[in-house]
């Protein structure tokens, strides 16, 4: 018995030592690289905190677009402009008005594994599809009809509350990202 398990022990040490001197050995992935895959976006309103899971892996343009806009400050003071009952509260727009945006316009980037379930975070846009910048919506009811035309980048995981309570005129005091 005691040689048998010793056999084992020798076979997989050898195992072991054969992977790593060819290299073929995995790693595990390092924190770093397990928190790119991670972000959640930190919403402070005046009525409240809302925070959102991030979908960088499924949505890489979009989200690393609200990441920037929220790394440099762009949200800090900036009013939720639009609000639909039932559908969706909507902020992101400089001039407070829904016509205005950043400078940069990002590609529209659909993963039909991310829809318009209560809660997702989507960026808005004008009739071209390629015109997203930085105003983006919270859905307040499931809106499918949107799938495919909008591109979802998040989702609320708490203060789903707060966002139901936002009106036109209340305010992002700032965007963090964790």
């Amino acid at each position: 018995m005691a040689t048998t398990k010793n056999t084992m022990i020798k076979t997989a040490i050898g195992l072991m030592l054969c992977l790593l001197i060819m290299g073929c050995a995995t790693t595990l992935p390092s924190q770093e690289e397990k928190n790119m895959d991670t972000k959640t976006a930190i919403i402070e309103t005046n009525k409240g905190t809302i925070k959102a899971e991030l979908y960088v892996k499924e949505a890489p343009i979009t989200a690393g677009n609200f990441i920037s806009l929220a790394n440099s400050g762009f949200y800090t003071g900036i009013k939720f402009h639009r609000y639909e009952p039932g559908f969706v509260i909507q902020g992101g727009d400089p001039k407070g008005d829904g016509t205005g945006g950043s400078p940069n316009k990002i590609k529209l980037e659909i993963n039909p594994k991310l829809t318009h379930v209560k809660g997702a975070l989507a960026m808005a846009r004008t009739s071209d599809p390629n015109s997203a910048s930085s105003q983006f919506y919270i859905v307040l009811e499931d809106s499918h009809f949107l799938d495919g035309n909008y591109a979802v980048f998040g989702k609320v995981i708490e203060g789903m509350d707060v966002a139901m309570n936002l009106r036109a005129g209340d305010t992002m005091a700032k965007v963090t990202i964790q």
